[in-house]
This record gives C-alpha cells, structure tokens and sequence, in this order.
C-alpha cells in the first residue's frame, strides 16, 4: 500500500471519529438532530440579538437553536433536575421562543425541547399552545395597563440575579 493511501486513510478514519463524537456529544446534550446555529449559553461568544416580535412585544433567544432542513426548533436548558412533568412556566417560556422563531424565521417549528439536567422533553408546539401563549401575554400586558403587576416570588437568591433588579422598586433587598 502508498504510504499516500495509507495516510489518505488515517485521515479518514480520524474524520469520521470526530463526526461520531461530535454527533454524541449533541445527543448527549439533548439536542435534536440537525446543525447547530446559534447558541446562547455564557462563554462561547457574545450573546446573539435576541429575536423580537412588535405584534405581541415578546423579546428573547433560546438558549440553542438547531436548524433541520428548512425548520428551527429551539431548545431550552434549565440546571435544575427534571421534574416529572416541565414546569408550566418553562412550556410557555418555550412556546414564546417557538412563536418568536416563527415570526422572525418564517418557519413553525413543530416542536421544542426542554433540557434538564437528567432528562429531555419535546413540547409540541400546538396552536392550542400558541393560543395559550397569546391569552397569556394580553393578559399580562393588560394587568400592566391597569399598574396591576408585582413580583410574585419571595425569594431573594433570584431578586438578586434578576435582570430588572436595578429598576425595581419591589426589589426584596
């Protein structure tokens, strides 16, 4: 055999070694199938403009999101242990990022994922869900039109770390 040939080989092999980790390493981390096109998650870049939609006033960006053929599916990755069935809230943070990928990319996407730490769901995203979703955000956006909204947590570790903490004047200390 070339030494050539051999080499031609070698690099081969190497190359689908690195598609076979590269494809298990995606499983692993609950991710569909499909490329990887944007992600969100600290330390990999700065992030990203977060999608936004002027119709409902929703703003965001999943943490991935994964692009097959002409579809998105956006993924959401909490640290905490799954419980049995994904927090509500977590399904309608999800189904805003599915309604803000279909405004912004054109595409519906079918369903998507909520990845906790020890087990993966995919949510359909339904238009009972996307119903769901938009009596949600007019209910909210009407209870901000009263002045009817305050903070519904007592719990200081996440008064801290929250985004609007400057601002707040129901900030908990």
């Amino acid at each position: 055999m070339s030494p050539w040939l051999a080499l031609a080989l070698v690099f081969l092999m190497l190359a689908g070694a690195a598609l076979w980790l590269s494809v298990r390493q995606q499983q692993k981390a609950g991710l569909p199938p499909g490329r990887v096109i944007t992600a969100d998650m600290g330390g990999w870049k700065h992030p990203e403009k977060p999608f936004y939609d002027p119709q409902t006033g929703l703003t965001g960006r999943p943490d991935y999101l994964v692009k097959q053929g002409n579809t998105f599916i956006p993924v959401e990755v909490k640290s905490g242990w799954a419980p049995p069935e994904p927090h509500e809230s977590h399904v309608y943070q999800l189904a805003a990022y599915c309604l803000l990928v279909e405004r912004t990319h054109g595409s519906r996407p079918p369903y998507g994922i909520l990845r906790y730490r020890n087990r993966t769901f995919a949510i359909d995203y339904t238009p009972r869900l996307e119903t769901a979703l938009l009596e949600l955000i007019e209910t909210i956006h009407a209870c901000q039109r009263r002045g009817e909204i305050d903070r519904s947590h007592n719990e200081p570790a996440r008064c801290a770390r929250c985004g609007y903490r400057k601002s707040c004047d129901q900030r908990l200390a």
